[in-house]
């Protein structure tokens, strides 16, 4: 069942999973407004602050439809947009009453900036006791580092991973997205589910969740300080493999595309020297078990590529499939477009744009099995939402005009 039918089915019945939920986004570009985005797909009411006339700069990153950027479309679908100069003293009037009636207040600026307009923890937590805060920065609230800016590029090398990435005789290379940012994002989001079920389920009481992109990244860094602190072993880039687990790396195809090939277990291993016409290896009782492979990963490797290398990439596929062993290509954005997997499973998903063009826009994850998430509208235009917002918190069409005249709004 498609993501789409699944969610119209079960929306007919019941509410998405955090309907009821308010949550104030100040943040701009990822990381914070990344966050907000996954509240928003599961049914959160997200109201997004915006600077008046500009907008998020994410409105015009990267492949632009028109005037506006398609990344914006797919990350601040569901979003309600409100203009609001934050600097000006009665658009902070406006935020403190918009923190009455929220539950969570997501914002990604250096450490004091907030505080310098009001906007603070200790401001906005006076205002609600309740609140939650999800603060995204560089280096966290406090320390040495605090108030120097941050972006993922900054935390993936601080945290340890640009370090690991590439090859040995070149220099370190970037993930290909802003890997720093989302998992800072999903933290945010764990930080305040958390902080949710304190307060509503053990009758704590409203606080902040301090994310750090270094931290962030540093989190999934697996063994890099064990090993580090026990052995003073610094771990290095090592290409396609990994060393230590064998075989697990990227050989060639004799049609010149790359096949993934993680055989690292002891019975698939088993299973992948028989699929290559390797009965010796997969019997020799030196590498029956991955210490023993780590050893002689050379040389599984120069068999295991000289295998690949004498087959199109689809045929080795299928002989790996049929033989249980877990493998791909690495895919392109045309490969994925293209996955009947990704297709049947609702992970590539169509929406149409204000004039009508469609849009492709990457499922939702994860997959609620009695509520799941749902795109019910695309980014929204900047200040779309003003009046709705501000008649709800009783200003009338004078007020608004006010604001709007004085450039709060």
């Amino acid at each position: 069942m498609t993501e789409e039918h699944s969610s119209a089915k079960e929306q007919a019945s019941q509410p998405l999973p955090l309907e009821g939920v308010r949550v104030l986004e100040l943040g701009s570009l990822i990381a914070g407004p990344y966050a907000a985005s996954i509240l928003a797909q599961f049914g959160a009411e997200v109201i997004k602050v915006e600077p008046p006339g500009t907008g998020d700069p994410l409105r015009r990153w990267r492949k632009m439809y028109k005037d506006t950027s398609l990344w914006w479309y797919s990350q601040s679908r569901n979003k309600k947009s409100l203009t609001l100069n934050l600097k000006d003293p009665d658009a902070q009037a406006v935020i403190h009453k918009l923190v009455e009636e929220c539950d969570i207040v997501i914002e990604n600026f250096r450490p004091g900036t907030l505080e310098k307009w009001n906007l603070g923890w200790e401001q906005l937590s006076a205002i609600n006791p309740s609140l939650i805060m999800i603060r995204v920065s560089g280096y966290g609230q406090d320390g040495p580092y605090a108030s120097r800016p941050g972006f993922a590029a900054i935390a993936e090398s601080i945290g340890g991973l640009r370090y690991l990435a590439g090859y040995p005789d070149r220099p370190p290379v970037r993930a290909g997205v802003s890997i720093g940012d989302t998992l800072a994002s999903l933290y945010g989001v764990i930080g305040a589910m958390m902080a949710m079920h304190h307060l509503k389920v053990n009758g704590g009481k409203g606080q902040y969740v301090d994310v750090a992109l270094y931290e962030a990244v540093f989190g999934v860094m697996e063994s890099l300080i064990p090993e580090y602190g026990m052995f003073g072993f610094v771990r290095e880039r090592t290409g396609a493999s990994m060393p230590g687990i064998a075989p697990s790396s990227t050989y060639r195809s004799a049609d010149d595309r790359y096949i993934v090939i993680a055989a690292n277990s002891d019975s698939i291993f088993k299973r992948l020297m028989n699929a290559i016409d390797r009965p010796d290896l997969a019997e020799d009782p030196e590498l029956a078990h991955n210490d023993g492979r780590a050893r002689r990963s050379d040389e599984l490797d120069e068999a295991i590529e000289a295998w690949t290398s004498s087959r199109s990439l689809e045929a080795a596929l299928k002989v790996l499939e049929d033989a249980a062993v877990p493998s791909s290509g690495i895919n392109t954005a045309a490969d994925i477009f293209e996955d009947p997997h990704f297709r049947a499973r609702g992970m590539i998903t169509e929406q149409p744009l204000p004039d009508g063009e469609q849009i492709s826009l990457p499922g939702i994850v994860p997959k609620l099995s009695e509520t799941p998430g749902a795109t019910r509208w695309l980014g929204p235009q900047l200040g779309e939402h003003n009046e709705e917002i501000l008649s709800a918190l009783g200003y009338d069409a004078d007020a608004i005009q006010g604001l709007k005249d004085k450039g709060a709004l």
